[in-house]
């Protein structure tokens, strides 16, 4: 695996397709009640105009949510996000354009303009992102202390809204692939955002935010097949073995062994699903040389064999193939 940057590599282990669902344009008083939704999805609000108030899912203080403010759910829990008013809301509709659903009331006063869609993580590689994003995350494109700490970034994600909000206006040809392919470029600018700015209590975006220990989150991303031992990742953290310990338990909620576990599971998964690959060259590909470890170590992450993982993704594809024949 050529050497990148960890966000990189995790997209290139990971399959993301972003979808816009819905655009609403709301004026008081307005309600939004939704989730959760599939799975394997993380729902996304992007504040276009206008302000929000999010009920925080876990409790705690209500959010405020204001023009060029993403928020991603990767919880994936039920949540509600309202004008703030206290006011039962007025009643939408939806009218279907070519591309997606605009969602309208007859409201007054400021207006939201507000994109509404999710994320499709290919399973299990959902479990790898929900394992390792905290379970709600903001990023502010618009705020001024973003755009001082890393203007490249929240002018790009600034940017790209303004982009995505032109092709949800009219019926453009290929209006519905530009709205999910910017989705998703979306996610990855997101997450980057969310490393140099946000301060995430757990999780990757709180490992990579911190500077001595982002160096062994990608020197595990970038050599995954390496036998690393955490004096050796200590060292590259000039910190000591207990100290890299401790704080990777902190900032990440987990071992390096474990997110190395994970990841090496991950890319397994992606190599069984070759036609011509066995399973000793996929346990040779994460750094197994016993391939009775691998076996054992892929059962106990996946819940299934090796082979079993192959058979299901196989019959999956055949399925897929039959049901567009």
């Amino acid at each position: 695996m050529a050497a990148s940057d960890w966000l990189s590599q995790l997209f290139e282990m990971v399959t993301v397709r972003g979808r816009l669902d819905l655009r609403c344009n709301y004026g008081a008083p307005w309600r939004i009640d939704q989730g959760p939704g599939q799975p394997n999805e993380i729902p996304y609000h992007a504040v276009v105009g206008g302000s929000a108030v999010l009920e925080n899912p876990a409790g705690g203080r209500p959010l405020q949510l204001t023009a060029g403010d993403i928020l991603l759910l990767p919880g994936n829990p039920r949540h509600v996000i309202h004008d703030g008013s206290g006011t039962p809301p007025l009643p939408a509709r939806n009218n279907e354009v070519r591309n997606l659903a605009i969602s309208e009331n007859a409201g007054t006063g400021e207006r939201l303009d507000l994109l509404c869609g999710h994320f499709a993580i290919a399973p299990p590689h959902d479990r790898l992102l929900r394992n390792y994003l905290p379970p709600l995350v903001v990023v502010r494109a618009g705020d001024p202390a973003s755009d001082a700490a890393r203007p490249n970034t929240a002018s790009q994600l600034t940017g790209l809204i303004a982009l995505m909000r032109c092709e949800s206006e009219p019926d453009h040809l290929g209006g519905r692939a530009m709205l999910n392919a910017l989705s998703t470029a979306m996610f990855a600018l997101v997450l980057r955002l969310a490393s140099e700015t946000a301060a995430t209590p757990t999780g990757l975006l709180a490992l990579a935010g911190h500077p001595r220990l982002a160096p062994a989150l990608a020197a595990l991303f970038n050599e995954p097949a390496r036998q690393w031992s955490l004096p050796e990742l200590a060292r590259f953290c000039n910190m000591s073995r207990a100290t890299l310990a401790r704080q990777f338990q902190q900032s990440l909620g987990r071992s390096a062994s474990e997110l190395l576990t994970d990841i090496r599971m991950t890319i397994a998964a992606n190599e069984l699903k070759k036609p011509n690959m066995s399973t000793g060259a996929a346990a040779q590909a994460v750094g197994y040389q016993s391939e009775a470890a691998f076996q054992r170590a892929f059962k106990s992450h996946m819940g299934i064999t090796p082979a079993q993982w192959r058979k299901k993704d196989t019959n999956s594809v055949q399925r897929s193939k039959t049901a567009t024949q």
